[in-house]
């Protein structure tokens, strides 16, 4: 899918995997930065590890490089969903100016995309934003931004939270599963966070979700759609708040539209994420 890729997510959904919408028709591209807007390079496969969704597609833009954004794909951690969620907003951010690596990790349930699952998972996006530094044009003082759309915005807030956490210098998350125990109670994605984790969340998983990492050593920027229904926007509420109290430096950012307006690069939504990156991790 091009331009969006929409998830039905109800209860069952992980076990019928997940089912998808139709596309929305293509749209102008937002103002914002139409300056800044240069040719789409293709991107480059790069494998950080031997299984088969431990790879990465990485973006050059045509100019000079003003940073580095990770972007990282949701989907509720199933393998029904791919990278090719972020193919778009990798390929937009190329064009305005960003060195855009695209992660694939392995992710749960059975077939292609599968044999993840929690530390697994986590470990696959922490090892795919690690390899950057391998890269022959890779330039210190890059700042090098996560960026996570729903369960893409739990793994990277995550990796956040690792030690060293491969050089990452601030995380945007767009409607980030950022509250496990939350999401459990509320059958957010038809039982989609005991899918990932094994079983429901315990005290032996507080490494594993971030509103119980807080505070990090990063600041971290939570964007999302007031009309959200797939990913309530009290998992960025509850997580600025708690980070805010723990000391940490964390932000909220209300969007219009809803869980598929935030990577739709044709939206006012994608707009204000954009405007959010050319300031993070400086």
């Amino acid at each position: 899918m091009k331009r969006r890729s929409l998830l039905a997510l109800g209860a069952g959904a992980v076990a019928a995997g997940l089912a998808g919408c139709a596309d929305q028709d293509s749209q102008d591209q937002p103002d914002g930065e139409e300056s800044d807007v240069r040719d789409e390079p293709a991107g480059e496969r790069i494998d950080y590890g031997p299984d088969p969704s431990q790879y990465g597609e990485l973006h050059r833009p045509a100019g000079a490089t003003r940073g580095v954004v990770v972007v990282v794909h949701g989907g509720y951690w199933s393998a029904s969903y791919g990278l090719e969620l972020g193919t778009p907003l990798a390929e937009d951010l190329a064009r305005r100016g960003w060195l855009a690596w695209n992660v694939e990790y392995r992710r749960i349930g059975a077939g292609p995309g599968g044999g993840g699952g929690a530390r697994a998972t986590v470990d696959d996006v922490a090892a795919a934003v690690a390899v950057l530094r391998e890269l022959p044009d890779w330039t210190d003082g890059w700042p090098v931004v996560g960026l996570g759309h729903s369960a893409g915005g739990h793994l990277i807030t995550c990796v956040a939270g690792l030690s060293g956490n491969g050089g990452l210098t601030a995380v945007v998350s767009q409607a980030g599963v950022l509250d496990l125990r939350a999401a459990h109670r509320e059958g957010l994605g038809g039982g989609a966070v005991e899918a990932f984790l094994g079983h429901p969340p315990g005290p032996d998983d507080i490494a594993l979700d971030p509103v119980q990492r807080v505070p990090l050593a990063i600041p971290v920027t939570c964007v999302h759609g007031t009309a959200d229904r797939v990913v309530p926007l009290t998992q960025s509420t509850s997580y600025v708040d708690t980070a805010r109290a723990a000391g940490a430096v964390a932000e909220l950012v209300e969007v219009p539209g809803d869980h598929f307006d935030v990577i739709d690069p044709t939206t006012p939504a994608w707009a204000e994420i954009v405007t959010v990156l050319a300031t993070a991790g400086r």
